[in-house]
């Protein structure tokens, strides 16, 4: 029998699960609040957060899955890509808990763990499979071959989706974190009819399979220079309008990009992965999409497996232990470690 204790902690999130031979029995999360306060993340503070939140989330998480420290076969652990100093603690804990129970050390690549959650529960994509990856760091076009296998098509050149959700929203003046903010405002505006194409927001082309996000900011940033030059009350009479224009011009270079490669490639099932996948836009224009190209099938996480969370990082180590992917008590975290 396999019983792995999987923990995350790559940035503010500081995630605990445990999973039994493949099937999940527990997944705990524990949130870092301080940082609104600041707009964004502070790695001091995150670090220190980790400190405080890991016992008792480990603990809770063994209590839920009613298992011992003493039943556990393996403790995996995201070994990168994060802040440095938040993997420095998730990484240092659980080489001294594996080491203190005897048993192997698992180091998970975060990214890759973001693409197996799908496996976590049904429907399951079929090997091969694409998947667009879209976080707060990364924007990624992958083919997935099997659990160890993954070939990167393209990646933006600069900011990722999630970065470019935030930083307009704050443009707006929304609070932190401002995608899921954004979306909320989208949707309103949305609901009452707004066409999002009023403003002249877009992202612009690359090749091949790149994204590069960070015109879009600013673009935002200028037309609400002027705009507010001529209406200071500009932002605060128009913001839910605002919001869906950013979040169609998103979503559009997302899809855009994600068709093309379905087309190229010949792969028709499409899968999401990362915190942006949250999206409600997104996931729209995902279904919408795939019912007028005629896709396979769209895999969508639940949402508490979209963001940062153990459950996937458990599901990915679940592979690694399968095929004897071991890491040794050198394991050091990688703040850049690559896809492939």
């Amino acid at each position: 029998m396999s019983v792995i204790l999987a923990i995350e902690s790559s940035c503010d999130d500081t995630g605990a699960a445990v999973i039994v031979d493949g099937h999940l029995r527990s997944n705990l999360t524990a949130t870092q609040e301080i940082h609104r306060r600041y707009g964004g993340v502070v790695p001091e503070l995150a670090s220190r957060a980790h400190q405080q939140h890991l016992v008792p989330l480990v603990t809770a998480a063994l209590t839920d899955a009613k298992i011992t420290p003493q039943d556990l076969t393996a403790v995996a652990v995201t070994r990168g890509p994060g802040l440095l100093g938040s993997l420095l603690v998730g990484t240092s804990f659980a080489k001294a808990y594996a080491a203190g129970l005897r048993i192997p050390l698992v180091g998970v690549n975060h990214m890759r763990a973001h693409i197996l959650a799908h496996f976590i529960e049904a429907p399951r994509p079929p090997f091969p499979f694409l998947c667009l990856t879209v976080s707060g760091g990364h924007t990624q076009l992958v083919v997935v071959r099997d659990p160890a296998t993954f070939e990167l098509l393209g990646q933006t050149h600069d900011d990722a989706v999630g970065e470019a959700f935030d930083k307009t929203a704050k443009l707006l003046g929304l609070p932190y974190p401002g995608g899921p903010e954004l979306d909320k405002l989208a949707r309103q505006a949305e609901a009452v009819g707004f066409d999002p194409k009023a403003f002249p927001f877009r992202v612009g082309e690359q090749d091949g399979y790149a994204f590069s996000f960070s015109g879009l900011k600013t673009q935002v940033l200028y037309f609400l220079q002027k705009a507010t030059a001529a209406n200071p009350s500009f932002i605060t009479e128009n913001r839910p309008a605002l919001c869906a224009a950013i979040q169609r011009a998103l979503v559009d270079a997302l899809i855009r990009k994600l068709t093309k490669a379905v087309r190229e490639t010949g792969l028709r099932h499409v899968a999401i992965a990362g915190g942006v996948a949250a999206n409600s836009g997104l996931r729209a224009a995902l279904s919408a999409t795939a019912e007028k190209e005629g896709w396979e099938a769209v895999y969508l996480p639940r949402l508490e497996y979209c963001t940062d969370n153990a459950a996937m990082v458990a599901m990915a180590a679940h592979f690694q232990v399968e095929a004897g992917d071991f890491a040794d008590a050198f394991l050091s975290p990688d703040p850049r470690l690559g896809l492939v």
